[in-house]
């Protein structure tokens, strides 16, 4: 089975006739049109561009350094200086909320579509499992590190969808007798979060390709028959959102 991998000029019108002129650095954000017709207000093809390029350089970076990785890092692997950081996010809080949104309605999509596509039940499981890993599910630790307000209203809607559309593929993993009994989604996310967060230093620099390898040993062991009496009790969800 084949796993997927991760991952204009300034514009404005001249004064009076709506004209776009190219190469100006207008201080507005539209983009005019001719007289006559409406402007739609809209961000920039660059300026948005830089905006997707700072999230997804934001989750990798905090998958590798935590909630408070450097933003300096983040802003050198976007390609883009600091200051273009600060015009997007005014802070790391918003830039945290902005990588958990993307991160969580990203997961959920890749889940719901799992369960749609794969006919068999632990197959959109494992679908899931690969794909989570690619999509950096480690950048939640921003949910749990405080870094994100647990009562935003966005944050609160995406983080329920994902869960259920979690729970959704492994209810039906299990209720096809391929899914032992005794893990919870709580468990899938802590193991996702450990086995794809690169190791610190430079002794593992090409990590990724270890990823999915271990994703698979990780896989087998969640199979029934259970070939293990697994210590504890498993992790739920709510235990997780517990404060320290």
């Amino acid at each position: 089975m084949k796993y997927p991998g991760t991952s204009s000029p300034f514009v404005s019108t001249s004064p009076g006739n709506g004209e776009l002129v190219p190469g100006s650095r207008g201080g507005s954000a539209d983009v005019g049109l001719k007289t006559g017709q409406c402007r739609i207000p809209r961000l920039r093809a660059d300026a948005s561009r830089n905006r997707e390029r700072i999230v997804a350089a934001a989750r990798e970076v905090f998958v590798e350094y935590g909630a408070d990785a450097p933003l300096d890092e983040i802003a050198r692997r976007a390609g883009v200086g600091n200051a273009t950081v600060y015009r997007h996010f005014v802070d790391r809080r918003e830039l945290s909320r902005e990588v958990a949104l993307s991160v969580m309605r990203r997961l959920a999509d890749r889940a719901e579509t799992a369960v749609v596509e794969e006919a068999d039940p632990f197959e959109a499981l494992r679908r899931y499992v690969h794909a989570a890993a690619d999509e950096r599910v480690g950048a939640l630790c921003l949910l749990l590190s405080g870094s994100v307000n647990d009562h935003d209203p966005d944050v609160l809607e995406a983080r329920d969808r994902l869960e259920r559309a979690a729970e959704d593929v492994m209810v039906r993993a299990r209720s096809s007798g391929q899914l032992r009994a005794d893990v919870a989604a709580g468990d899938l996310f802590l193991a996702l979060s450990q086995l794809t967060r690169p190791l610190p230093g430079r002794c593992c620099v090409d990590f990724d390709r270890f990823v999915h390898r271990h994703l698979e040993v990780f896989l087998d062991g969640l199979q029934a028959p259970a070939r293990s009496i697994l210590p504890g009790s498993a992790a739920t969800i709510e235990e997780l959102r517990k404060p320290a």
